[in-house]
């Protein structure tokens, strides 16, 4: 598939050189390809990869990864233009901070970041997925145990075709997808994510651990 990552920092760098050793082809969207301080891994990736600007990114893919900061979503998706019917994967978590340093989410129990950028691109198939763990896991999703079990990506959405696209690209990373059911479900996932971000820390920043799944 072609795969439009929008934003250029950590977790797009590392999804997009994974997907791209998995054989898929990545376009990263910056708002200036070529400038500015945080640029895509293209070199590394090399002929698997390309650069262009957000919108063109956007509408010459298969597959569009949002993986920006949560402020900068709007603008985002302002920039990559009309989308209706696109496969939307959102990777953000709408993290804030508060005033003694720690983390919280900005949005509740009654919506979620997922379900906020539905309403900001009408007609786009959003998913919600690769947002519970650090780009460490994404660039390297082994763990090998004894019980062979694979690293969980929960995800969610309410468009079936888009969410099998979406268990794919998890199983191409290594991760053992699991469809937590509709687009609401991120109002679960991003405290998940927010449980995971705050064990990190706990662990003096540790991101070597994972989600995984036991069945009878």
């Amino acid at each position: 598939m072609k795969i439009a990552i929008i934003g250029a920092g950590k977790v797009g760098g590392a999804l997009g050189k994974a997907w791209a050793k998995a054989g898929h082809y990545i376009i990263f969207g910056v708002r200036s390809p070529g400038q500015g301080k945080t640029q895509p891994p293209v070199a590394e990736i090399g002929a698997g990869a390309t650069v262009q600007a957000v919108a063109d990114a956007a509408h010459s893919s298969d597959i569009i990864v949002l993986a920006t900061p949560w402020p900068a979503v709007p603008d985002a998706i302002k920039a990559m233009g009309e989308l209706r019917g696109k496969v939307l994967i959102d990777c953000t978590n709408p993290l804030s901070l508060n005033g003694d340093g720690s983390l919280s989410l900005s949005l509740g129990s009654t919506t979620s970041g997922a379900e906020e950028i539905e309403k900001l691109a009408p007609g786009v198939h959003v998913v919600k997925a690769f947002n519970t763990y650090g780009w460490e896991n994404f660039a390297d999703a082994a763990y090998p145990n004894a019980a062979g079990l694979k690293p969980v990506m929960f995800y969610c959405g309410d468009h079936d075709a888009a969410k099998v696209t979406v268990n794919q690209l998890a199983a191409d990373l290594g991760f053992e997808p699991v469809d937590t059911g509709g687009l609401g479900m991120a109002r679960s996932l991003e405290p998940l994510a927010l449980l995971w971000i705050r064990l990190n820390i706990r662990e003096s920043r540790n991101a070597n651990f994972t989600w995984a799944r036991l069945t009878r």
